[in-house]
């Protein structure tokens, strides 16, 4: 039985259109893994956050899946108190810069520091 049934799939699997679709994906299962939270609880806030778009005007196409997975990700992680929103936009927006200031072909270095 499928559990994501507008999970975009071919007949070998989940299909990604970005490496990012597949890294959030992952992520997902990871920390079901670990026991974060259980499969109910996930598809209950994918569930929603889908509802939520589809109630904003997304036309579910399939191609928006994978922003309502890591919306609902973002919000999975602030229910269970993994992060906050504020800590998960902090951190994006040391993603932008050290992609806007790493020069054409160097690998992104993001520091690990809490405020690097």
């Amino acid at each position: 039985m499928n559990r994501f049934p507008l999970q975009p799939r071919d007949k070998e699997g989940p299909v990604f259109n970005e490496p990012w679709e597949a890294q959030a994906f992952s992520l997902v299962i990871a920390l079901h893994r670990q026991g974060l939270f259980t499969w109910d609880e996930w598809a209950s806030v994918l569930g929603e956050e889908i509802r939520h778009a589809q109630g904003q005007g997304d036309p579910d196409l399939g191609n928006t899946y994978y922003q309502h997975w890591l919306s609902a990700l973002e919000n999975i992680s602030v229910l269970k108190e993994f992060s906050s929103y504020s800590e998960m936009s902090a951190r994006k927006n040391q993603w932008i810069s050290a992609y806007e200031h790493t020069p054409h072909g160097r690998p992104i270095e993001l520091s690990t520091a809490k405020n690097g």
